[in-house]
């Protein structure tokens, strides 16, 4: 059933509400050996670095569970060659054209439960499923480019790329796809490996369970240093008031944001003390218009829907957490392009005039009906409802069903929705954007064997394929750059996925609860092993 404008708003001052009765931990629920995250989903898919249909909760889990070979700096994105820091590899080197990158690994590292040492043996087996066409992997085109991996002996490997990629530990070894398995138990564990994960991280997990969440531990035989709380409990709450609720009684230490308009203030108003790390620039939140589909399929359909959404509007609803977004790449990466620098006809400036005309002349003067569903998360939920109601103004009527965060994941991976709204968040590498999310690689498939490309764009009409292969050929920076912004402009003339606003991704955090560093950017998730409770 579509959840209604006033509905929505509603809501939201029910999530107000909640934190109106305080923020205030209470002693008796403090425990020193424990810390707790809700995060914004019903219940937990898996542990499974390699798994499909992911959820942001499980993603915190593994992020905690794995290593990869070469990590970011905590808090923040490595953007540069030189920034990125070891994890299971304790150096590497590339070749003058970027095409050979060889990892020296850490020697002694203890995978969980007594599974072993890591070795180059459980790197080729991490990768080779993602380079084994006949196996379904989670993030599988962000590996397009390795030609082959080899191991010359226990703690040397060898990578040999396709195409030149000076940032090869950004674009695909520190993705949390590339966490490092081992092996032996994924082996010996079949499917059971996705709720008992053997990884290498500063936590095990104790227990995955539907209602309690996911139960981490402290690795004993960790290669780094011991976190500083043995105990971490990642648990689901999808519900915006039960969560709030959770984290006014002192029940969880921290909870996943609410991204939609208010929240932050109302929390501020009553607890000033509360703490909102925020990464920027967080997700992108793309709309992809699905080719097809009929009427989409119709350029000027796909048009007039531009015109009509007023993503500044949008933005501007969320305050200093959001920025409107021209093409699909975020403004502070490397290739996003300007209004200022696009011919007029790819601007798309807020029109309903313009857009209506549109609709008319595809044939539709009385306005056109498009069926789609979305999570009932907070930040898709109040996106969405607000782009119905800019769309409602044009004459284009949203027929939307806001339906679990988990089933949301689970029908677009079979091709079930007409226009989803994918919210991800990218390093600032911009050829993973296009080819995660437009390259014809990544077709989404009915069967579900297929990646996020939910438009089917460069398959049910001619798309950026070939440009995305002159990018990716490019070792030159700047000239690459110049093919991004190309991409970019070719993505605004066919309109098969928008760029609606870049959103910070925002935990909610008890202010006795110390990080060990400030959050600046990154993924959608963080380290751990360094938070503990100050007093």
């Amino acid at each position: 059933m579509a959840l209604s404008r006033r509905q929505f708003l509603i809501n939201a001052g029910a999530a107000g509400a909640a934190a109106g009765i305080g923020l205030h931990m209470p002693a008796a629920l403090a425990q020193e050996d424990v810390l707790t995250i809700a995060l914004a989903a019903r219940a937990p898919t898996g542990v499974n670095p390699q798994q499909t249909g992911l959820t942001g909760g499980d993603n915190w889990a593994i992020y905690q569970v794995f290593n990869t070979l070469a990590r970011n700096p905590d808090g923040k994105f490595a953007t540069r060659p030189e920034e990125f820091e070891p994890s299971l590899a304790e150096s590497w080197e590339s070749s003058e054209d970027a095409k050979t990158w060889t990892y020296t690994l850490r020697q002694g590292v203890q995978f969980h439960k007594g599974y072993g040492e890591m070795t180059s043996e459980d790197v080729l087996f991490t990768f080779g499923r993602h380079l084994d066409p006949e196996i379904v992997t989670g993030g599988k085109v962000t590996f397009n480019n390795i030609a082959s991996v080899e191991a010359p002996d226990a703690y040397t490997v060898v990578f040999t790329l396709k195409r030149p990629d000076p940032l090869f530990n950004g674009s695909a070894i520190s993705t949390l796809p590339a966490s490092i398995l081992s092996k032996k138990a994924f082996e010996e564990k079949g499917e059971n490996f996705n709720r008992d994960p053997i990884g290498t991280g500063s936590y095990q997990v104790e227990s995955v369970n539907e209602t309690t969440g996911i139960t981490l531990v402290a690795f004993p035989e960790h290669f780094g240093e011991q976190p500083a709380t043995p105990k971490l409990i990642v648990s689901f709450i999808a519900d915006t008031t039960a969560r709030t609720l959770a984290f006014a009684s002192g029940q969880v230490d921290m909870i996943e944001g609410v991204r939609s308009p208010g929240w932050i203030p109302s929390m501020q108003q009553r607890s000033a003390e509360t703490v909102f790390d925020a990464t920027v620039p967080g997700s992108f939140n793309l709309l992809h218009i699905n080719l097809t589909r009929k009427p989409l399929d119709d350029i000027r359909v796909r048009q007039a829907i531009r015109y009509a959404i007023d993503n500044e509007a949008l933005a501007a609803a969320y305050g200093p957490l959001a920025k409107p977004m021209v093409g699909i790449i975020s403004s502070e990466f490397q290739g996003s392009v300007t209004k200022d620098e696009l011919p007029p006809e790819l601007q798309y400036n807020y029109d309903l005039e313009k857009a209506k005309a549109l609709l008319a002349e595809a044939g539709f003067p009385n306005g056109v009906e498009i069926p789609c569903y979305t999570s009932q998360r907070e930040d898709y939920s109040a996106i969405m409802l607000m782009i119905q109601e800019q769309l409602r103004a044009a004459g284009i009527s949203l027929a939307l069903d806001i339906i679990d965060h988990t089933a949301f994941h689970a029908e677009n991976r079979v091709d079930k929705n007409g226009m989803p709204l994918n919210s991800s968040s990218y390093g600032p590498v911009p050829l993973n954007v296009f080819l995660q999310q437009v390259s014809s690689g990544a077709e989404v498939k009915s069967d579900g064997t297929g990646q996020g490309n939910f438009s089917h764009y460069g398959v049910a009409m001619p798309g950026i394929d070939d440009l995305l292969n002159q990018a990716q050929d490019e070792p030159d920076f700047e000239k690459r750059t110049t093919l991004v912004k190309e991409i970019e402009k070719k993505l605004l003339t066919d309109l098969p996925i928008m760029g609606i606003i870049t959103l910070s991704y925002v935990i909610a955090r008890n202010p006795r609860i110390d990080l060990g560093f400030p959050v600046e950017g990154g993924y959608a998730y963080w380290p751990l092993n360094k938070a503990k409770r100050t007093s």
